[in-house]
């Protein structure tokens, strides 16, 4: 039979309840660890991160406050198997219990490296890694920019190997910070504004070697885009040869070490007088041997009959010259003999045809002076017409006195 409440055993309300359980829940686990799977991941706009924590027996709600969630180097999703660290609450309005995380870490692979890998696949689907896209390094740079510390080891290191090996090279040295909170923000800002600088063609960014936590300013996606943004080549040049960072991957050309960076952005000075003496001996020769052969080719020429005996080609020519112009003469005389010819028989033929030929034979030719007129008939004239008679020789004008008309 349940017990009925007495004076003695006090009746609690849930709130008096449920305050007595608070007290005891949060003493009795200040800070404990617990590993799980989140699910329900949720994101307030406030920048609180709310989730479930669960195993395959029970589940425990989670909170993570603005402030802890901002230091996370990876992103949260749900199914993530994570390992968390805090206190455990009592939430009064709801009655139940959650755990207010204050460190949260990928279950079996550290923060750092998840975000690092999270951040590689984000990139290379966008294609910032894509090989297409990385620009060729100068020759010859004129000024050569150095993003990074300037009281660092890595900046004297690379300052030494340029000078050395190409003493010509300007160098300008833009001060960041390369590690802690600020110094990716300052390492972004100056590759942003580094094309400003006058006469820069290339730039190096980078530091010596540290802890991947040292590091970690050049896995942020701030600086690997500002990189992908930069107007000229940009040279990686982060830690050590086992060091690979998200800025190498972006960068035109990744250097396994700053010093390694010196020598890639500038050539050697002897090597470059070595080759310039082998191109100088190569245009010595090849004009050597273009002289040769023009002197050859100049020697046949000279052998010719036209440079050894220029003026046998040029009386041949007059003497052809003489030929084809008797040979005109002649054409252009038979030829006028044979016209000549043809315009007596021509005209022979036309004067036999003439009706002045007629006249010849004593005939004459009449005609009406006032029409002009020819009269072949007696009656087409008048007593008083004045006619014109045509003789073989001369004419003469007549004046009509009388007239005889045959009969038919």
């Amino acid at each position: 039979m349940p017990r009925v409440p007495t004076e003695t055993v006090p009746v609690l309300t849930v709130s008096a309840l449920t305050f007595v359980l608070k007290e005891v829940v949060e003493t009795s686990f200040p800070h404990v660890w617990v590993s799980g799977e989140i699910s329900n991941l949720m994101r307030a706009g406030s920048g609180h991160v709310y989730f479930t924590l669960k195993d395959d027996a029970a589940q425990l709600k989670g909170v993570m406050w603005r402030s802890a969630a901002q230091r996370l180097r990876f992103d949260l999703r749900d199914g993530m198997d994570v390992i968390v660290a805090g206190a455990i609450q009592v939430y009064e309005a709801r009655g139940q219990h959650q755990i207010v995380v204050e460190q949260m870490q990928p279950k079996g692979i550290g923060p750092l490296e998840l975000a690092f890998r999270q951040l590689q696949q984000k990139l290379a689907a966008e294609g910032l890694f894509a090989p297409e896209r990385k620009r060729p390094l100068p020759r010859y740079p004129r000024r050569v920019a150095l993003v990074t510390s300037p009281t660092g080891a890595a900046v004297r290191d690379m300052i030494q190997v340029m000078t050395r090996r190409w003493p010509r090279v300007d160098i300008v040295i833009v001060p960041v910070a390369v590690q802690g909170d600020p110094a990716a923000g300052q390492i972004a800002a100056a590759l942003r504004r580094v094309h400003l600088i006058p006469g820069v063609d290339v730039v190096i960014c980078g530091r010596g070697g540290g802890s991947l936590e040292d590091l970690w300013a050049f896995n942020e996606e701030v600086v690997a885009r500002a990189i992908h943004a930069c107007r000229v080549p940009v040279i990686s040049a982060v830690g050590h040869e086992v060091d690979v960072t998200i800025a190498d991957l972006v960068a035109d050309r990744r250097a396994l070490t700053p010093s390694e960076a010196a020598e890639l952005v500038v050539p050697l000075e002897s090597d470059v007088r070595m080759e310039l003496n082998l191109m100088r001996q190569r245009l010595v020769s090849s004009l050597r041997q273009q002289t040769q052969r023009a002197r050859v080719r100049l020697d046949s020429l000279a052998d010719r009959r036209c440079f050894t005996r220029p003026l046998d080609r040029l009386h041949d020519l007059s003497r052809r010259l003489d030929e084809l112009e008797g040979r005109l003469n002649r054409g252009v005389r038979q030829s006028v003999a044979t016209a000549r010819q043809q315009l007596h028989a021509l005209a022979s033929s036309l004067n036999a045809l003439s009706p002045l030929a007629v006249l010849d034979r004593g005939y004459s030719l009449t005609k009406r002076v006032a029409d002009g007129e020819l009269i072949d008939d007696a009656g087409t004239v008048a007593i008083g017409d004045q006619i014109s008679t045509l003789l073989a020789r001369g004419s003469m004008i007549s004046e009509v006195k009388s007239i005889e008309v045959d009969d038919e």
